[in-house]
């Protein structure tokens, strides 16, 4: 055994869980060409996945980099690299011998993500993917949710704390749903028809399930929406200017293709008492529930102040559709809608929105 493998106190602390489930069957192990600290493209020393039979049959990958494989660099003693590794489970089919490619492109992609904007994925997030996890495939899921793996406890190593959090291939709907509610409420009300929430490129949406639906509507109701902040293409604010005849109105600008979503974000955020901030590159409003209309203005930041009745009218009447829309209870405030523009990795126009 070389000093290396002596000295690999994380990566043992992995495989370690990894055998508690799968015994001692040896995984189809996938290790990076050259190192990322070479000047490789693959921040991920290594992936391993394992073939699992129940509840049916699947691949149950495990990443091995986010956190520290070797001997401790970081100054955090509590976590281990960034504190978690992923998983992530997909469907196999009958005599599928070797997980799909993409699968293993798909994790290296979320690390590249992590190490080049610092940015660290927990339970309850969620990434739009803007087309379908896997690329050219004809799949509904095009997008991702992280949640705690269901068979796999945080563990404590020499190097600090692992969480293991799975990926989960989720629809545009369904994603529209977490963001309303909460990730994992949703995932939890979804177990019994996607146990283990093993993803399969071939399946509807879960919304079209009269008891899924049905749990949504409760849990918004009851609960609101976790999400407080919300990211948007494009977000613009413009303050009212006085002119000779009157005052003309505040516009905020947003992007056709969010209108939706902040609809629904009205009443699960304003209407339970919570802000909803809007953020872009260029700019950051906070929309919340207020006694009068009113607006806060500082350098990079912009708060406004909306009643119970502009709430509930600017609900109902933001669509995904270009235009202008004036409030009868916000007289001083207007609203654009813009068209979105989707763009592939080329920045070639795919789809407009509005």
């Amino acid at each position: 055994m070389s000093e290396q493998e002596v000295e690999a106190i994380g990566w043992d602390a992995i495989e370690e869980q990894m055998t508690g489930l799968y015994g001692q069957q040896e995984p189809k192990h996938y290790a990076a060409m050259l190192p990322y600290s070479l000047g490789g493209n693959d921040p991920l020393n290594g992936i391993s996945a394992y073939a699992a039979e129940q509840p049916y049959p699947h691949w149950h990958f495990v990443t091995f980099g986010f956190s520290e494989l070797f001997e401790k660099e970081s100054e955090d003693l509590e976590y281990s690299g960034y504190g978690f590794e992923l998983t992530f489970r997909l469907a196999r089919s009958a005599g599928e011998e070797e997980p799909p490619a993409w699968a293993i492109n798909l994790l290296q992609n979320m690390a590249r993500y992590v190490f080049s904007s610092g940015n660290i994925f927990a339970s309850g997030h969620h990434l739009d993917a803007n087309g379908p996890i896997c690329l050219g495939a004809d799949t509904r899921l095009t997008a991702l949710a992280f949640t705690d793996d269901p068979e796999l406890p945080a563990v404590d190593t020499p190097n600090g704390r692992v969480e293991f959090l799975q990926m989960v291939g989720i629809t545009a709907d369904e994603l529209e749903a977490m963001m309303s509610w909460n990730t994992n409420a949703f995932l939890e009300a979804s177990q019994e028809v996607l146990p283990l929430y093993i993803t399969d490129l071939a399946r509807d949406s879960l919304l079209r399930l009269p008891v899924i639906q049905e749990a949504v509507r409760q849990g918004i109701e009851r609960d609101g929406s976790q999400t407080g902040i919300l990211y948007v293409d494009e977000l613009d604010y413009e303050p009212g200017k006085s002119r000779l005849l009157g005052t003309a109105p505040a516009v905020l600008t947003i992007g056709a293709r969010q209108a939706p979503t902040i609809a629904k974000l009205l009443r699960g955020r304003l209407l339970k008492g919570k802000p909803l901030t809007l953020n872009s590159k260029q700019r950051q409003v906070m929309l919340e529930l207020k006694p009068v209309n009113g607006t806060v203005i500082n350098e990079d930041f912009v708060r406004i102040g909306l009643t119970e009745a502009a709430v509930l009218e600017l609900e109902e009447k933001l669509q995904p559709k270009e235009g202008e829309l004036r409030l009868s209870a916000a007289k001083e405030l207007k609203v654009q809608i813009r068209k979105t523009y989707i763009k592939d990795q080329e920045g070639n126009v795919v789809e407009t929105i509005g």
